[in-house]
């Protein structure tokens, strides 16, 4: 009676043990970027940005792949490039963003951001504006931006990013 008893017992503790435990490779890649200090710039219509820190908390390189915002047509990840004649010109990225381990990469005026096109209406000073950014693993992380007024970053687009040469986020 005691092996009876004994084999589903130690069956029952083996079990929980295995479902307490944790497993580095059933985390995701979001888990490991912590979304801080988050901003849009504010506008009526047309195109704005949105800024943040973006750490990295794990141990491996996050690489952001993509983002989504209900506010927008189309969200796009976007870079600063050097341009001949030491210009610097705005484009959409083509690998994304590779946010290093154990390090912080910021999304700022004047560098790299979240472009949104196409807005759905107003983004006006106070409001939240919710984002989506998806990782290389298809995991996916949400956070939300407060639209600020803000005059600066009046950057050029590389031709067929933005509308043209001259271009700017106010909208």
């Amino acid at each position: 009676m005691i092996k009876t008893f004994r084999t589903p017992l130690l069956l029952t503790a083996a079990v929980l043990v295995a479902g307490c435990s944790t497993d580095s490779d059933n985390t995701v890649t979001a888990d490991s970027l912590v979304v801080s200090s988050s901003w849009a710039k504010a506008a009526d219509s047309g195109m704005t940005a949105a800024f943040a820190e973006l750490e990295n908390t794990g141990d491996e390189d996050v690489h952001i792949v993509s983002a989504t915002s209900p506010s927008a047509g189309s969200t796009e990840l976007h870079e600063m490039v050097a341009v001949d004649g030491g210009a610097v010109m705005m484009r959409e990225s083509e690998s994304g963003f590779v946010v290093e381990a154990r390090s912080v990469h910021s999304l700022a005026p004047g560098g790299d951001h979240l472009m949104l096109m196409d807005l759905t209406g107003p983004i006006v000073p106070g409001a939240d504006v919710s984002f989506t950014l998806t990782f290389d693993d298809g995991s996916t992380k949400d956070f939300t931006a407060q639209v600020r007024d803000f005059a600066g970053a009046q950057e050029e687009y590389a031709p067929g990013h933005g509308g043209g040469a001259g271009a700017d986020h106010s909208g």
